[in-house]
């Protein structure tokens, strides 16, 4: 028996009675928290479609109900109730990029104390606006959430205010833990699971606390974007890691590395942890819309996206699972994304690429081929006196007519079909711009980015880059969150190959070069 040691970051012997004396810790503190001063008790909602489509009862817990629209509230609240009346009177500062902003904003103003909010520069305006309404002053510093922790800290120390951090604090997890209290108050009979979303952990940590305590023979099962799944990582290790990066499509759980006490409960009392796609996760939002008419943030659909793969995965049937809806705090703009990328998701809509004869009535021939299949896209590119290349999305189910199928029968016919479903640089930029390279460019590397969604990202680009390279290619595409997705073309010469990724380092975007992607060699080149 092993546990991790948060002083010290290494592995060591915790006995089975210790373990049960940290449930008990933590059970008591979850009962003892005071968070329906702010906090409802959310409804435990029947998700009736998804339930008849799965075999399974589906159970969401509506934490997007919550004042603040999220869960946060739960844990801020029993940090700062916690706080003496003189660390109340200097006031409390955090750092973050959303919910945990919202949280304490509304803590702090029901207790009378004044709260400071630093949240980086990208962060949507919805949530800077949803922390000023609730009286908090906000900080705008930094392009992404480590400069706001950064200079949150700096801050704190510089004027004797109270840092309240947004996940790694066992009164947070105790104020997260009610979430599990309510659970099983409200379903005394048959459980089986409970899915749980994860960024920094505490969430996760107060339910298995709660849930391992009382109810050890019902599953507690993490979900995670497969680009962000720091728990699920740390589980593997044995011992905490710092991603290298996150994604940043489910912002609310962009969390490099698990929290401490988090890791101390979960390592233990978490059976499972699951990741998922940004394609699955939008399939899950439109799931919960479906029985809801509400609509999630990625991170609160993670867990249902998470129920739907565990079923599919393991073919189980008669359970009852419990998602933890956590968050509805999303901008209206994303829901263009979310909805483009939901049948995906879903796997009712194959992305695929095929070559065709360029000659009067092979496009007919290619519909005849499809049957009655529906085109959901279509994009037309000439290549040659003699063939084309399209684009296109087409209709698909995963159990009556699977992607897999659609694909096998076009080849059969003799059309020569590649699958670009799973491809990301199609899905973002392709579909949007078939078109052509010029024939007399030469020596163009292909790189895929994401920028920061702040003024003066694109000069930073062009100002590091120097003028070295020529911009053979440039498209943009925004989707309403802290980061903005560009493919860039440039015309590096062999002898400079090994120093363009010099300079891209130095540049310090994500990037990923995309030369030898397929998609770009039917459609750009």
């Amino acid at each position: 028996m092993t546990t991790f040691t948060s002083q010290t970051g290494h592995l060591t012997e915790r006995p089975l009675d210790e373990r049960e004396a940290l449930l008990k810790h933590y059970v008591r503190k979850i009962l003892a928290a005071p968070v329906y001063d702010v906090a409802i008790e959310t409804p435990l909602q029947p998700a009736r479609q998804l339930s008849e489509r799965l075999g399974n009862q589906v159970l969401l817990k509506r934490e997007d109900l919550q004042p603040v629209y999220s869960f946060k509230i739960r844990g801020a609240y029993n940090r700062v109730v916690q706080l003496s009346a003189e660390e109340r009177a200097r006031g409390v500062i955090a750092a973050s990029a959303g919910n945990h902003a919202q949280g304490l904003a509304l803590a702090a103003r029901e207790l009378g104390i004044e709260a400071t909010i630093v949240m980086p520069r990208t962060t949507p305006e919805l949530k800077v606006h949803g922390v000023r309404s609730r009286g908090g002053k906000v900080v705008l510093h930094g392009d992404a959430f480590p400069d706001a922790l950064a200079h949150a800290l700096k801050l704190a120390a510089a004027q004797g205010l109270t840092f309240v951090p947004p996940y790694d604090d066992p009164d947070v997890i105790a104020g997260q833990g009610t979430v599990a209290m309510e659970i099983l108050r409200q379903h005394a009979g048959r459980l089986d699971a409970i899915f749980v979303p994860v960024g920094g952990g505490s969430l996760i940590a107060g339910i298995a606390a709660y849930v391992k305590y009382l109810r050890p023979d019902v599953k507690v099962i993490g979900v995670e974007p497969d680009d962000s799944n720091c728990l699920q990582a740390a589980m593997a290790a044995g011992e905490r890691v710092v991603l290298g990066q996150v994604g940043l499509f489910a912002d609310g759980v962009a969390v490099a590395q698990i929290g401490a006490h988090n890791f101390e409960v979960c390592r233990h009392f978490v059976d499972e942890v699951l990741t998922v796609s940004a394609d699955e996760i939008c399939a899950a939002i439109k799931d919960i819309y479906d029985d809801t008419r509400s609509i999630t943030e990625p991170a609160g659909a993670l867990a249902v996206a998470g129920i739907k793969k565990y079923v599919e995965r393991d073919g189980v049937g008669g359970q009852t699972l419990v998602a933890i809806d956590s968050g509805a705090n999303i901008n209206f703009d994303r829901l263009r994304h979310v909805a483009e990328r939901a049948e995906l998701g879903e796997k009712r809509e194959a992305i695929i690429a095929v070559t065709l004869p360029e000659r009067p009535g092979a496009f007919k021939a290619f519909c005849e081929a499809l049957g009655r299949r529906q085109i959901t896209e279509f994009n037309y590119r000439y290549n040659s006196g003699d063939e084309a290349h399209i684009f296109v999305g087409v209709q698909t189910h995963p159990l009556t007519d699977p992607r897999a199928a659609l694909v096998e029968s076009l080849q059969e016919q003799g059309f020569p079909v590649l699958d670009l479903t799973e491809n990301e640089l199609a899905k973002v930029h392709i579909r949007h711009m078939v078109g052509g390279r010029a024939a007399y460019i030469g020596e163009e590397r292909l790189f895929r980015f994401e920028f920061p969604e702040r003024p003066g990202a694109l000069f930073n680009f062009l100002d590091k880059l120097g003028g070295r390279w020529n911009i053979t290619l440039f498209h943009y595409r925004n989707h309403g969150a802290a980061d903005g997705r560009v493919l860039a073309g440039l015309q590096v010469p062999e002898d400079e190959n090994h120093l363009i990724f010099e300079a891209l380092d130095e540049i310090g975007y994500p990037y990923r070069e995309e030369s030898d992607n397929p998609a770009c060699k039917l459609f750009l080149g």
